[in-house]
Parts: structure tokens; C-alpha cells; sequence
């Protein structure tokens, strides 16, 4: 099968030519094509999604699963990572339990847990009576499903070094995040081996002249990936451009999508909070941010427009996040990869999504 295109992001750059998929895989691109018309890029791959399309994870079931799911694909989402926020043991267990076997949808690359080992001052809506101390035992027995990928934590809390061990040991990502640490004590987290940060400068100690916190530690070096919430809400675009001017090539693009993304204004449930969505913002209990209703395509175009070239924006939404799950088959172009694409005309408008190869959304 040929997507019928003119040209195809790989390694960063637009090669001319059609793209060739045989068996789910990408079997050839740059091929001569007459009347080529759009883009092929990868799959975008979400790191951070709490809901979408009216369904919120933690109380998912399959058929859930399955509508956010067709709604997620529609945006060009082809992996994510459902999340749970800070949440009691058994609600926590449970919800990793009833994560489904996808056969048609977006890939489900693993469970990201945002919690519950959060610092008490930069919980946001996260609910403080299920916030943990950093407690191996209790990490052992979520981390007993085999679904989790990625742990948001904050490095600062007292025992925080042995969970990063024990999370590295065991393959998952470490993500600082809901973190009052110092600078120094996140260098010291990302020398042990905490590779990213989540949503950059929310629910985290302020950046200062003095005293740049956890996320003037990540700007100022290079092996962190930092993750943003581009909707014009969580950061203001002079901010987002700030974090690309340092951090270009290793921003990814996260959307922190809630139940009520894809749908309308109104009441939602993120956990067991009940949040409000309306003009774009989804509030909780005095007036917290809780989420957002952004997709990806969105937070592309959003970047694009404060001038950063489409590759790199692109990258952001799809190889960058892929390289922090460490992911070498998806989230990018080349011969022998997961035909994972998503189909884009001039306008950044989505014309098709494929799955394995298989187009799951045409314009």
C-alpha cells in the first residue's frame, strides 16, 4: 500500500516522495509519486493522558478505553500513555488492572502514574489525603501490573533515591515532577537517573534569579527532556519560546488531556475530583488548573506558530517523547518501523491516521 503523498519527515527532514507500508511496517519512502499531494509524518505519542472524548482513565472500562481511544486517533495521537493521578492503593490498582489489550486503537504504550509520591506544597488538584512518603513497598505493588511506563515523582521527598533505583531497575521512566526540590537536589535526581520533567514550570518551585528550582536545572542541561503543556493557558507563549531557545530538540510536547477534551464545556470527573471545564480551561476547586483540554495536533500547531520549523515541532510530538520511553520502533519514519503516520495538508490540517498501517481516520 502507498499513502499518496508528496513528501515524508525523516530524521528531521521532509524527503520527497511517497511512502510504502507492507505488513503494518514501513517498507520504503522517497518514492517517485505523480500527483503526490500532503505529508506523511509519525504517529504523535502523548506522554500524559488523563481522559479524553468524555472518559476519564481512572474509571475506565474497555469500551471506554475504546472511545477515547477512536476520539485520540482523530487528533493524531498513535501512543499515549493513559495517567493516573495521586489516587488511594486500590483505586490505583484497580484502574492499572482494567487497562485493556488495544487491537484497533491508538497503541496503549503503558501507564503513566503521576503520584502519589508528590511534595505536599505542589500537589495542584491532586487530592492530599492520598499523597505518599516515598514507600518501595508500596511502589512494588503498583508496579506488580507490568503496565507502568513512566513515575512522576518529586526527587526532594526522603527515600526518593531508592524509588528512582528501583524504577530504573525495572525498566520504567523517572519523570521529577509536583516538586518544591532545589536545583541541587534535582541535578542530584537526574545524576541518578530521572531522565524528563513533567509539564515544565507547573505545580513546581518557581524559577528564581537565585535560586532556579527543578526547572532551571533541566534548562540548563542537556540529557533532560522537558515536558510543556502548550495550550496558551499552562504557559505563556514568551515562556514556551524561552524553553525552546534553551531546550530545542529535547521539548516534548505533552497535552495532560482530561475527560472533557474532544467533547464540550462542562462538569468532568479527573479522578475523584470534579473539575469544570470552560473557554479552553479546565479548573478545580478554587480555581487550580486540573488538566487541559488540548490535543496534540493543537499543541503542534501552537509551537509552529511562535516560529519553530514544522520537523521540530513535529519531533516533538513524536520522537522526542518515544526517546523517553525509550522506544526505538515508533514516533519516527525509517524502513522495518511500526507504520504509525499521520497524513497532514498545508494547513496542519489531519487528512489520515494509520495504525500499523492501518488508516484508522481519512479525511
Amino acid at each position: 500500500m502507498r499513502l499518496g503523498v508528496e513528501a515524508a519527515l525523516v530524521d528531521g527532514v521532509f524527503v520527497a516522495g511517497d511512502v510504502e507500508v507492507v505488513e503494518g511496517r514501513i517498507a520504503r519512502y522517497g518514492i517517485a509519486s505523480a500527483g503526490g499531494r500532503s505529508v506523511a509524518v509519525p504517529g504523535f505519542i502523548d506522554l500524559q493522558v488523563n481522559g479524553f472524548g468524555g472518559v476519564d482513565f481512572l474509571e475506565a472500562d474497555a469500551d471506554g478505553y475504546r472511545r477515547a481511544g477512536e476520539s485520540l486517533l482523530e487528533t493524531g495521537v498513535t501512543g499515549y500513555l493513559p495517567t493516573f493521578i495521586t489516587q488511594p492503593e486500590e483505586v490505583l490498582l484497580a484502574a492499572l488492572d482494567a487497562v485493556p489489550i488495544v487491537e484497533r486503537g491508538p497503541r496503549i504504550l503503558g501507564v503513566h502514574l503521576e503520584g502519589p509520591f508528590l511534595a505536599p506544597r505542589r500537589l495542584g488538584t491532586h487530592p492530599a489525603a492520598a499523597r505518599r512518603d516515598p514507600d518501595p513497598a508500596l511502589l512494588e505493588r503498583l508496579l506488580g501490573s507490568r503496565r507502568v511506563r513512566l513515575v512522576t515523582l518529586a526527587p526532594e521527598l526522603l527515600g526518593a533515591d531508592r524509588l528512582i533505583a528501583l524504577l530504573q531497575e525495572r525498566g520504567v521512566t523517572v519523570s521529577c515532577g509536583h516538586s518544591d526540590a532545589t536545583a541541587e537536589q534535582a541535578d542530584a535526581a537526574f545524576d541518578l537517573g530521572a531522565r524528563t520533567v513533567t509539564h515544565l514550570f507547573n505545580a513546581m518551585r518557581p524559577f528564581g534569579h537565585r535560586d532556579p528550582g527543578i526547572a532551571g536545572a533541566a534548562l540548563a542541561r542537556d540529557d533532560v527532556v522537558v515536558q510543556i503543556i502548550n495550550d496558551g493557558i499552562h504557559l505563556a507563549p514568551a515562556t514556551v519560546e524561552v524553553v525552546w531557545r534553551a531546550a530545542a530538540g529535547r521539548v516534548a510536547l505533552v497535552t495532560d488531556a482530561m475527560a472533557g477534551a474532544g467533547v464540550s464545556d462542562g462538569s468532568y470527573n479527573l479522578g475523584s475530583l470534579e473539575v469544570v471545564v470552560r473557554d479552553g480551561a479546565v479548573r478545580g476547586p478554587n480555581g487550580v488548573l486540573a488538566g487541559s483540554v488540548l490535543t496534540m495536533i493543537d499543541a503542534v500547531r501552537n509551537l509552529h506558530a511562535l516560529g519553530v520549523p514544522l520537523p521540530d515541532c513535529i519531533g516533538a510530538a513524536t520522537s522526542v517523547p518515544a526517546a523517553v520511553l525509550g522506544l526505538a520502533t515508533v514516533g519516527r519514519i525509517e524502513v522495518g518501523a511500526e507504520a504509525d503516520l499521520v497524513v497532514l495538508n498545508d494547513n496542519l490540517e489531519i487528512e489520515g491516521v494509520f495504525v500499523g498501517g492501518e488508516g484508522r481516520v481519512v479525511a
